[in-house]
């Protein structure tokens, strides 16, 4: 049984017992590897999530119509990635076995492999849809295998061949491309091309969806900590990302890789906010 958070995203004060969705955040950025800060990035969204209003006039729908509830943030250990992880692994695993779908708010994006492998454990034959700049697939950053730069190579060594499909990617190692090219995951670079047939394709399987916000063009998401032009439009991701819900099982999704004090205006955050409420009412169950 988990607890009612004090401070919620705005219109997810429904009780546990009677919600469909739990959020909880991740604030963990121990490995980012340019300018750090994601770690305050589910409470900026909670706090400036009230200057937005719960009705969503793309979708016709609201989120006091809706039953999410907000778990709050995990007390994480900033200097110890596996215990932190082990820490993700565990929540969203309570919320799964609670029959419940979890939705994780980062952080860097090397939290998704605690909440996916939670998934995995009850959906031993879960996808991955990738929205990225960064294609996440190094074998290790500096020594490292655990790293935001290596989250999704981690995935892989769950999963295996065909499991991993990537959207948006723009930049990574040489190494990283050659090694997708090579039919280890599925790699679309730049855009959301081939979306709907990759969906088609994975029809009836369960899938997570792990959504890295610097997906997006720096114009529109300045505040994240390794910003790469030549990303997508907000109204292109919302499409996506309405593809994936309606198309797809999705049983567990993240949003990360906000990070709000590098975007003063707000504005990335005031982003991040809007993608999570149209999230959330997409995958309205």
């Amino acid at each position: 049984m988990l607890n009612r958070n004090i401070e919620n995203f705005i219109g997810c004060d429904a009780s546990y017992e009677e919600s469909k969705i739990v959020i909880f955040g991740a604030p963990f950025d121990s490995t980012t590897s340019f300018r750090p800060g994601t770690r305050f990035a589910s409470r900026a969204m909670r706090a400036d999530s009230f200057g937005l209003e719960t009705y969503s006039p793309y979708l016709d729908r609201d989120l006091e119509d809706a039953a999410v509830f907000d778990s709050g943030d995990l007390e994480l250990c900033i200097g110890d990635a596996k215990m932190a992880l082990k820490d993700i692994e565990e929540r969203a695993g309570i919320i799964l076995e609670d029959g419940k779908l979890p939705v994780m708010i980062g952080g860097e994006h090397l939290v998704t492999l605690g909440a996916f492998k939670a998934a995995l454990s009850k959906y031993p034959d879960l996808h991955i849809i990738h929205f990225d700049a960064h294609a996440d697939l190094r074998e290790d950053y500096l020594g490292a295998g655990l790293s935001h730069a290596c989250v999704l190579r981690r995935c892989w060594e769950l999963t295996g061949d065909g499991r991993i499909h990537q959207f948006g990617i723009r930049s990574g190692d040489r190494s990283e491309f050659m090694w997708a090219q090579e039919g280890h995951v599925e790699m679309r670079k730049f855009d959301f091309d081939g979306l709907e047939k990759c969906l088609e394709s994975i029809q009836g399987k369960p899938v997570y969806l792990t959504v890295d916000l610097d997906v997006l063009d720096p114009s529109v998401f300045p505040g994240t900590g390794t910003p790469e032009a030549g990303g997508v439009t907000f109204t292109e991701l919302l499409e996506a990302l309405g593809k994936v819900c309606r198309m797809a099982d999705v049983k567990a999704c993240d949003v990360n890789e906000l990070c709000p004090s590098y975007d003063a205006s707000g504005v990335s955050t005031a982003v991040a906010c809007k993608v999570l409420r149209e999230l959330l009412l997409m995958l309205r169950v």
